[in-house]
Formats: C-alpha cells, structure tokens, sequence
C-alpha cells in the first residue's frame, strides 16, 4: 500500500510539472550616491550615500497558458538614510488569461502614459519617493484586474480595495522636505482611517492606424498628497484627497517622428483644474557605422492647479520645457545615454539629467544617473532640492 500511495505522489508531482512552467529570476545590486555640496538641514547625511537592493521574480504559468501566478519581492537596505530603508512586495497576483478576458487579482503594477518628462495619466500605483523623487518607480497595489479585448479595443476596469502612502525620506535622507514628513500622521477625506477608501478606475486604449489612443478615468484617493502641518508644527501630515481624473494619452507615429500627448482634467474638493503634456521625438537611424540611433526630445509641461499648498499638492510642472537627447548605441551590450533639462519658462530654474547604462557579460549591467539643478529661484518648488545635485552609480548583478 506505502509503496502505491508513494507511487501516486510521485506520478502526480511529474503530472504537475509536465504542466507548469516555473521561472525564477532576480538582481542584486549595489548604488552610490554622491552629492556635490554639503546638506541644507541639519541632521541630513553629508555627501555619500551607499546601499543595497534586492528584487527577486517568480513566475508560474500552467501549460496551457491560462493561469499565472507571479511574485515580485523588493527591498533596499540604505546606510545613511533609515527612510529609505524598505522592503515592498511589487506584484504578487493570480492572473486567467481568456481567449478574450482576463481577470488579475493581487498586488500589481500598472503603467499608463506616453511622454517623456511627466506621466499626468498613471495614477493607479503609488510613487515609491524614497528610490527616486522622478515617480518612476511604483509601490505594488492592491487590485482587481478585468480586461476585456475585442476588435474595436480594451477595456480594463480596476477595484482597488486598499490604499498605499507614499514614501518619504527619513530626517536623515536628502531630496527630502524642510520637515519631515510623519505617515502616522496621513489624513483622508473621511479622516485618519484609509481602510473605508475603494477607488476604482476604468481605461479604453486602441490603435487607429499610426495612432494609439488611450482614454481613461478614476475615482477614489489620489496619490499626491497635500501636506499640512501638525499640531506642534514640527512635522508635515500628508493630506489625500478624493478626487475624480480624466485623462488621455494619445501617440502618433511617422517613420522617425514620434508625437506624444497626455492630459488630465482632475475634480478635487476644492477645485478643478486641467493640465497636460505634449511634444515630439525624432530619430536619426544608423549615425555611425555600428548603427547607433540619436533621438531629439522636445516636451512642454502645463499645469492649471493652485499654487496654494493648503488647496493642491506641489508640482514642478507647471509651465516647463524639456529638451533632451537619447543615443542607443545598438551594440552587444546595449549601451544607451539620455541627457535632459526642464527649463521654468516664467523663472528659468533649471533641473537636468543624465542616465547611462551598459552590460558587462551576460548578467552584469552598470549605471550612471546625476541629477542636477541650476539657476534655481527661491520662489520655485525645486529651491528645497538646490543644493542636493548628485551622481549615482549602481552596479547590478542579475541571475
């Protein structure tokens, strides 16, 4: 009988690994930061910045391709700033892919926009502001996830049952605020409890030839936060609105040009205000005998909403241009540098970067990122960062 019943188990466990696939991957990597002039506040870390991250990606599939199940585990263990040190889980869903619906249900990540320098439109994940204050890098939330394909375009529509907070640096961190910012402290509009917050979401996107549309709209709390201080005013309480954002992103292409707009008109409590970006990306193919490409970025950056801190949360842009330069070296080791700056148009207060990237063999990829800001005026939102200009260099091994 033992011998039978081992016989079945092991008869099952082949059965289920002949019809599932599982995949394991993940990067360790090690940054540097270096800033060029010494803190503003005291308290704040002088000039190095080490740390370490951590993110790992497992994925299961069934045979026929109709289930998922996939985790993305993060963390960053930081030396100098205890803020910045976290961990999030970035996905972790189940996920049925129909023949024309599928349906996800977990912790994901949902990238919405077209442009360049600003995505007005992605609102569905909250910014992980101690990685970076560029919100390029999300929180996992969590959703669910019902799409519907058909010839005439997607539908997707999201129930998000829970709230993230955005992440702030610590009283040690720079790129941070005059005071710290206590997440304790968060207010909603139904008060200190974000449990009673469902916001829900719904997207249509489609092509039309050269054209991809995007349209989209959200209900529930956003994920700018306005700041009012506490009761001793020696902390900011960040203060999340209900609000309801309709957005568009829309992206045509003509051989080497690119057009790109998005924009969002967004209902709060205490007003309503439009705001958008938009410009061009034109690419001149094979400039060296390797192949290399150059790209020519061009965007302009518009913003309706008060400049009242108590009635909107801040926004650098407002009336901005940024102009900038991608080079794909298009060689083994996929090289690639961008260079840009957003110009104030009203002040001229400057903000650049520069990112690089290469890889090293197979698994190693090494990076520069400096960030920059110049001429800035003491009226302008980015006077807080003047003097936290800085150089990155990360180094990642992946396996």
């Amino acid at each position: 009988m033992k011998k039978l019943a081992a016989g079945v188990i092991l008869a099952a466990a082949s059965s289920i690994e002949a019809a599932a696939d599982f995949d394991l991957s993940g990067s360790l990597g090690a940054e540097n930061r270096l800033f060029f002039e010494g803190p503003a506040l005291p308290g704040q870390l002088q000039t190095y910045q080490g740390s370490l991250e951590l993110e790992l990606d497992a994925r299961w599939s069934l045979a026929d391709g109709k289930w998922d199940i996939v985790a993305v585990p993060y963390a960053r263990l930081d030396g100098r700033d205890t803020g910045r040190t976290h961990f999030d889980v970035r996905e972790a869903y189940v996920r049925f892919n129909g023949d024309t619906v599928s349906v996800r249900a977990g912790l994901g990540r949902v990238f919405w926009g077209v442009a360049e320098s600003v995505h007005l439109v992605d609102i569905i994940n909250q910014s992980d502001s101690v990685e970076d204050i560029d919100n390029e890098d999300k929180l996992g939330q969590p959703m669910i996830e019902l799409s519907v394909q058909r010839d005439w375009g997607l539908i997707t529509g999201y129930v998000l049952p829970a709230f993230r907070k955005r992440t702030f640096p610590g009283v040690d961190g720079r790129l941070g605020f005059p005071l710290p910012v206590e997440n304790d402290l968060a207010l909603f509009d139904q008060g200190a409890d974000d449990s009673a917050d469902v916001d829900f979401a719904l997207r249509y996107s489609h092509y039309f030839g050269d054209w991809d549309v995007g349209l989209s709209v959200f209900h529930g709390a956003s994920r700018e936060p306005r700041f009012v201080l506490n009761s001793g005013a020696t902390a900011f309480a960040p203060f999340y609105d209900d609000i309801t954002q309709y957005g568009i992103d829309v992206q045509y292409t003509n051989e080497a040009w690119l057009w790109k707009l998005e924009g969002i008109i967004r209902d709060t409590p205490f007003e309503t205000f439009a705001a958008a970006v938009g410009g061009v990306e034109y690419s001149f193919y094979g400039i060296t005998e390797s192949g290399a490409d150059l790209g020519i970025i061009a965007e302009f950056q518009y913003d309706g909403r008060s400049e009242n801190p108590l009635i909107a949360p801040f926004t650098v842009a407002d009336n901005d241009v940024m102009t900038g330069l991608r080079y794909s070296a298009n060689d083994s080791a996929d090289s690639s540098v961008l260079v840009g700056v957003v110009t104030d148009v009203e002040d001229a207060s400057m903000s650049g970067i520069v990112e690089a990237t290469t890889r090293f063999g197979d698994n190693w990829i090494g990076e520069i990122e400096g960030r920059f800001f110049m001429n800035v005026d003491p009226d302008n939102t980015l006077f807080g960062f003047k003097g936290d200009s800085h150089v990155m260099l990360r180094l990642t091994r992946y396996f």
